[in-house]
């Protein structure tokens, strides 16, 4: 027992550093030991997945919930997995498991309304994202979820409401200042995008798609240095496979800026 501890103790050090290898490494070290652990699988599903192995990342997930059905961290992030992966009918399965164990889970109820979002089901979108709220009216999970099926919907100073209350809990929260971001670039408010952006990436400077806008504020501008350099920062940061049609198309924008500088 005592050399899992240690595997575990260098998987987890190497997944807080971004060594996936290694930490892929020593879970499966682990795993050898103790072969019918479920969290340490959910580790080593989380070190794949983050490490670029989405398909491996899923099935070391799966094997976890059989060993542990009722886990609910293990069937969120397989969720959340499935969901990333394109795989929208499991996601929705899964997140209902858990609303079929506890139905005043706010976030999967937020959770199945993007899957719907994400399928065009606006309306069953915005249902689930009540539900979530009236379990949880200061969610700002569900409330940037709102805000996002107004806007689409097309009642922008409803979407704009929603972000406000959502930032007015948690002015931290780099998802709200994206949110925002994206509404002003849409009604071209240049100035305003690009200090909502400049915030998220204040708060996670690893925020892949604020990137991706201030990239197009730019080339709004006429400021095509600026935008290559926001391009390339995407592209250096988002790798998930569901954003594979963007980065194609961001790539050949970087591209051709490039060629022209």
């Amino acid at each position: 027992m005592q050399q899992v501890e240690q595997h575990l103790i260098q998987g987890r050090e190497a997944l807080e550093i971004g060594d996936y290898p290694q930490a892929i490494a020593s879970f499966r070290k682990a795993l050898k030991e103790a072969p019918e652990t479920a969290e340490i699988f959910a580790l080593l599903g989380e070190a794949l997945a983050e490490g670029g192995k989405l398909s491996e990342g899923i099935q070391a997930y799966e094997k976890g919930l059989a060993l542990a059905p009722e886990n609910f961290d293990i069937l969120y992030d397989l969720a959340d997995l499935y969901f990333e992966g394109q795989q929208a009918e499991k996601a929705q399965e899964t997140y209902r498991r858990i609303l079929d164990l506890d139905e005043k889970e706010a976030d999967a109820w937020v959770s199945m309304g993007l899957v719907h979002f994400s399928q065009e089901r606006l309306e069953q979108a915005t249902e689930c994202y009540r539900r979530a709220l009236a379990i949880e009216p200061e969610s700002t999970f569900a409330l940037n979820s709102m805000g996002d099926a107004a806007y689409s919907a097309g009642d922008n100073p409803q979407a704009l409401e929603y972000y406000r209350r959502a930032l007015d809990l948690d002015p931290e929260d780099p998802q709200g200042h994206y949110n925002l971001a994206e509404m002003y670039y849409d009604t071209d408010d240049l100035s305003g995008a690009e200090t909502e952006c400049r915030e998220a990436l204040r708060l996670d400077p690893g925020f892949a798609y604020a990137y991706l806008t201030l990239g197009n504020i730019y080339l709004d501008q006429e400021e095509p240095h600026k935008a290559l350099h926001s391009f390339q920062e995407f592209l250096l940061r988002e790798r998930s496979d569901a954003s594979r049609e963007i980065r194609t198309e961001v790539a050949a924008l970087v591209e051709g800026l490039e060629s022209e500088l």
